[in-house]
């Protein structure tokens, strides 16, 4: 059986907004009940875990009364990092379940369906892959004194979500202690050694932080 955790904590400061980022509305409907339509739209049959503040949770109700939203999806309290927000997220998920679980963020709505579904089937095969792009701008690293040299952007990659998991491999993960190290949930896995598969995502799938993204979101939908 398989899982999503959409792992929504902002409390939109870069937006310069007193309203939470995922809750903005893009095109007339909050930017979280588009992310989770897409994972709906995707396998309707999918287990769908929110992860928000306790703060929030009430606000979200009310939202969803508000817009007639009946996607079916069970809520977990976040945390105060990713590490333990994910975490709170699989604790929902029985032991020894089968499956996969994909760990996404709540302001990326522009995943696209075939990313996400590539997603999960190579986590099948592999236990653990996430959707990544190419470089295309100039990048340059910055050292401790302030000097730099540019990069080749041939060496790296954007990463984006769903990052997707065999789920009992996920859980082992989660049960580490927290490190500093884990800039993501696949730096978690990735610290039991085990290698992640790379599968190609989509440029759209932008994660909304500031008033141009919103910009930015509101033409993808005029399309």
């Amino acid at each position: 059986m398989d899982y999503v955790i959409i792992v929504a904590g902002g409390k939109g400061l870069r937006m310069g907004s007193e309203i939470p980022k995922q809750f903005l509305p893009v095109a007339g409907k909050p930017i979280l009940m588009r992310t989770i339509e897409r994972f709906h739209e995707y396998d309707e049959h999918l287990n769908i875990i929110l992860v928000l503040p306790e703060s929030q949770q009430e606000y979200w109700h009310q939202l969803c009364e508000e817009h007639h939203f009946d996607i079916k999806h069970q809520i977990a309290n976040g945390g105060d990092t990713r590490f333990q927000s994910s975490k709170n997220g699989l604790a929902l998920i029985p032991d020894g379940e089968d499956g996969v679980v994909g760990i996404h963020d709540g302001v990326r709505p522009f995943v696209s369906t075939d990313v996400i579904s590539e997603c999960y089937e190579t986590a099948r095969e592999e236990y653990a892959a996430i959707p990544v792009y190419a470089v295309t701008e100039t990048l340059r690293y910055i050292d401790k004194r302030g000097g730099g040299k540019n990069v080749l952007r041939d060496d790296y990659r954007i990463v984006q979500t769903p990052q997707t998991f065999d789920i009992s491999l996920a859980k082992q993960a989660f049960n580490q202690g927290y490190k500093e190290q884990f800039t993501d949930d696949a730096s978690v896995v990735e610290s039991l050694g085990c290698q992640v598969a790379m599968v190609d995502g989509n440029r759209e799938n932008i994660k909304i932080t500031t008033p141009f993204d919103i910009k930015i979101a509101e033409a993808l939908l005029s399309e």
